[in-house]
């Protein structure tokens, strides 16, 4: 059995500064097309589905790799969820797309990892447990090609792979678009991009409690309103776990293609109260997080996001925010 290690490294790139701002340059171009048809929003993940309020509950007697900022002390954290489709325009819910599950925990004191203190613990949770691709570059020439249609995806991926490697990428996307997703209170949602966890490197996942009750055939029709529904009806519980890296050949940090093989430990639960979205609260709520911010680097220093990835999402999401005029 492979252990947790603090042995981890980043690879920084001699020109990561000037490619980060040509990616943020390319996000508000093509947001602010998006903007011009469906009015101000994210880049990604442009359509909210549904937001609930809540509590994070630290659980104790957690293994010496987990226990460090958010995780050091048990307690309770309120916290909100925003969900969302992954996609840059507002499509219908049975168009094939990824799921995005945002989290913002509140009540945290610490160094932020963008400097001063922080003011939340973020995290961005998908319904896939790797990316299509490894750096930030092909991601952001497969965003910018997607969002001129799928003829101008077909040209990158073939352009950039070649005829074999093209075809492999465009079955690749097809299986991560079209990965099975039964709904948000029934489906496991995952980091898949590191962080770090005081001086260990992890990644984050929840787990669907049985609470939550079985998949709904029809879900899929409208994901907020099968989110709502259930919420309406009971308590919701999620089990948040984190695995840890062992060693680079096994759990890369640079490398999101890679599903790690360590062992997860749940380290909190999240749970959400029974409550109606669709009440003032809820549609107050709503408002906010849709005007809002859910980054991963807002977060505690301790919790710093991890790899190439991670560090382009710093530069492109502030980006994307300004984009929107978005309220932090």
């Amino acid at each position: 059995m492979h252990l947790p290690s603090t042995d981890w490294t980043e690879r920084r790139g001699p020109d990561e500064s000037a490619l980060f701002e040509d990616h943020a340059r390319r996000f508000a171009a093509f947001q602010a097309r998006k903007n011009a048809r469906w009015g101000p929003g994210r880049a990604l993940h442009r359509k909210q589905l549904s937001v609930a309020a809540g509590m994070l509950e630290v659980l104790d007697s957690l293994p010496e790799f987990a226990r460090h900022g958010l995780f050091a002390q048990t307690g309770q954290h309120e916290a909100v969820v925003r969900l969302s489709n992954g996609g840059m325009d507002r499509a219908s819910d049975r168009t094939p797309d990824i799921r995005g599950f945002g989290l913002r925990v509140f009540g945290v004191s610490g160094e932020s990892a963008l400097g001063g203190r922080a003011r939340s613990q973020d995290f961005t949770l998908i319904n896939q447990d790797r990316f299509a691709v490894s750096n930030s570059r092909d991601f952001v020439d497969l965003v910018d090609a997607a969002s001129k249609g799928g003829a101008a995806v077909a040209r990158f991926v073939f352009g950039r792979y070649g005829l074999l490697g093209g075809a492999r990428m465009l079955a690749r996307l097809a299986r991560t678009a079209g990965r099975r997703f039964s709904g948000f209170s029934t489906e496991t949602l995952e980091s898949v991009l590191p962080m770090a966890n005081g001086p260990f490197a992890v990644r984050v996942r929840l787990v669907p409690g049985p609470v939550n009750g079985p998949p709904s055939a029809d879900a899929g029709r409208d994901w907020g309103a099968d989110f709502a529904a259930r919420l309406k009806l009971r308590d919701l519980h999620w089990d948040m776990q984190m695995q840890y890296y062992c060693k680079e050949s096994l759990t890369p940090i640079e490398d999101a293609t890679v599903v790690w093989p360590t062992p997860w430990t749940t380290v909190a639960r999240l749970m959400l109260p029974r409550q109606d979205v669709d009440s003032p609260q809820g549609k107050a709520l709503a408002q906010e997080l849709e005007a809002g911010v859910i980054d991963p680097w807002q977060a505690l220093a301790a919790h710093r996001p991890l790899g190439e990835l991670q560090r382009a999402r710093k530069v492109v999401y502030h980006q994307s925010q300004k984009g929107r005029a978005a309220a932090s």
